[in-house]
């Protein structure tokens, strides 16, 4: 069910500032870093310029994903480590890509309900430092022998143990449910509703025209977040993550990634691993004006949904954008800015044709008539997943932020933020631009 303001709640949420660490590719700028140092750069570099003394906060709330299990809690380390004082409560929340926003509207949800008025919602991943671990009957060896007394019982550590239990566990990129890869689904579901390879890699292309266009005009500048990296702790300022000299002739060449040899879904037309952290600051609207403080939106109506994992992975936006509309009492024709996580090329064509789909409507939405095209002149103008990267727990915030800052570039009164998510689950979100 979409979640609607509270008419008799005397509170709105707005976002004051949002910003990110410059997004690398995995294994590059930030590979000696943990997820840990993401987001405390996040965290410090936006508290630096919001003109908010740390201790106001209320709490800190972060999105992650795969968790390094050191730093369970990383919005609390992050936090620490950013020099927020320790009164201040802050705790982690995971929902696949769609961690971010989750913190986001949880920091929605206590503004409204009163518990609180500052609140800095974000999130921070790493896949340069993936957790890997032995083998579970090695795992078990290991901890059964915490309680080993005497010599025979170490004798028989290795006694039903094989020389592949000791080789190293890396975590699947799989569906715990299905067994499948999110490119395999990707691929079926993008068959299924007829795209083929050469408008995904076209779609591709848009994303990296797109995010090196507003790089080199700036437009990114108001987000991005520069990070010091040890051991020279030279600044990186910009993303690494788009490519600026691709082309069609370079899309066309990959091989599928997935489904082989005539699956669709290459490493062109799919966001890359990438790490990142990116941090957001949302207020109680009238506490932001006695801070003298201007916002730059409204968080409206959000809603989450979840479908089948097996055939619908990524359909969550098709899904999630009508009822938030629904629940806004909007039209699409009543948005200004569109930003919608870009997984796979396929799958972000896959949710625009379906919400241009009568088919789709009235089979999967119960609805009689389709929710519609969005203009692609107010689709992701600024680039996207494809392209600038998708750190898993840091995307929402960027979409959130994005979407902010273009409804005051564009001269725009309302930005719709969809993104699907692993397992099946998707999200949206309405953004009211803020005049005073």
């Amino acid at each position: 069910m979409a979640n609607q303001l509270n008419n008799n709640s005397p509170f709105e949420a707005v976002i004051v500032d949002g910003g990110r660490i410059p997004f690398q590719r995995s294994g590059t700028g930030y590979k000696k870093m943990m997820s840990y140092d993401l987001g405390r750069m996040a965290i410090e570099g936006l508290i630096s310029r919001s003109g908010i003394h740390a201790g106001e906060l209320d709490r800190v709330i972060m999105g992650t994903v795969i968790q390094e299990v050191n730093t369970s809690n990383v919005a609390r380390e992050s936090a620490l480590g950013a020099g927020i004082p320790n009164t201040v409560p802050a705790h982690t929340v995971t929902q696949a890509c769609i961690s971010s926003n989750q913190a986001i509207t949880s920091a929605v949800n206590l503004i409204r309900s009163g518990q609180a008025q500052i609140i800095l919602a974000g999130g921070t991943e790493t896949m340069s430092d993936i957790p890997i671990r032995f083998r579970k009957k090695f795992r078990q060896k290991l901890l059964d022998a915490r309680k080993y007394k005497s010599l025979s019982d170490f004798l028989g550590f290795f006694k039903g143990l094989r020389p592949s239990h000791l080789l190293p566990e890396i975590p699947s990129i799989s569906e715990f449910s299905t067994g499948d890869t999110m490119g395999e689904s990707c691929d079926r579901m993008a068959a299924h509703f007829g795209i083929g390879r050469k408008e995904q890699d076209q779609y591709a292309l848009r994303s990296h025209q797109m995010a090196a266009k507003a790089t080199n005009e700036g437009l990114l500048d108001d987000e991005l977040l520069p990070a010091a990296t040890p051991p020279d702790f030279d600044a990186i300022e910009y993303d690494n993550t788009y490519r600026e000299d691709t082309s069609m002739e370079k899309l066309e060449k990959l091989s599928p990634a997935f489904i082989k040899p005539h699956g669709t879904i290459t490493a062109g037309n799919s966001s890359a691993f990438t790490d990142g952290a990116s941090a957001s600051l949302i207020m109680e609207k009238q506490t932001a004006l006695n801070h003298n403080i201007t916002p730059k939106a409204i968080l409206r109506n959000y809603t989450y949904v979840a479908q089948d994992p097996e055939d619908e992975l990524l359909l969550g936006p098709a899904y999630a954008t009508p009822k938030v509309l629904d629940a806004a009492e909007l039209q699409l024709a009543d948005i200004d800015v569109f930003e919608f996580h870009e997984a796979f090329a396929g799958q972000i064509l896959t949710v625009l044709k379906a919400l241009n789909s009568d088919k789709f409507a009235k089979e999967k939405l119960d609805r009689d008539q389709k929710v519609g095209e969005i203009p692609m002149d107010k689709f992701n103008c600024w680039g996207g997943s494809l392209s600038l990267g998708h750190p898993f727990g840091a995307t929402g915030t960027r979409l959130v932020t994005t979407a902010a800052n273009r409804l005051h570039h564009e001269d725009g009164r309302f930005a719709l933020v969809a993104a699907c998510a692993a397992g099946g689950q998707g999200h949206a979100m309405i953004l009211e631009r803020f005049d005073g």
